[in-house]
């Protein structure tokens, strides 16, 4: 791909990931926060310096974003199974509820959007989402092997 259009490609995915920050009400958590939250969902427990890396945080950063996080009953510390010395943060029942909540919210503010779209252009979006999926586990994989998850993520458009 010729470098222009890398440079446009990489632009529309920031405008897409500026949409769906500004579909994200209320705001009373930050994006860092989000993002981390759906990290644990997805990946599973993980080592505060492996979400300061993920995130691209610096570690006293994210222990802050962790205690937070655990004051609202979001996240919480648990002893790592594989070195008991260790702390692993987990996502908690409330958490996954918070974001399933904040998640139906900008669902139904994306499809009030999409509705106003043509039909072909639903579709292209749609045709789009394996290969963004697949996008994203490259990148995940980049900074952290071992942040892809072993299941593949679910196709919602068939609920």
């Amino acid at each position: 791909m010729p470098y222009m259009e890398e440079l446009e490609l990489a632009a529309g995915l920031a405008r897409v990931r500026t949409m769906m920050r500004l579909l994200d009400v209320p705001r009373d958590l930050s994006i860092t926060a989000l993002s981390t939250l759906a990290s644990l969902e997805r990946l599973g427990p993980r080592r505060i310096t492996e979400l300061a890396a993920l995130e691209g945080v610096t570690q006293p950063a994210m222990t802050q974003l962790i205690s937070r996080l655990e004051r609202e009953d979001l996240a919480e510390r648990l002893p790592d199974p594989a070195d008991r010395r260790v702390v692993v943060v987990a996502i908690t029942e409330h958490g996954q509820a918070e974001l399933a909540r904040r998640r139906a919210a900008q669902a139904k503010r994306l499809a009030e959007l999409l509705a106003e779209l043509p039909e072909a252009d639903r579709a292209a979006i749609a045709a789009a989402l394996p290969a963004l999926d697949r996008l994203t586990a490259r990148a995940l994989t980049a900074i952290d092997p071992a942040a892809v998850p072993e299941t593949p993520t679910p196709d919602l458009r068939s609920n």
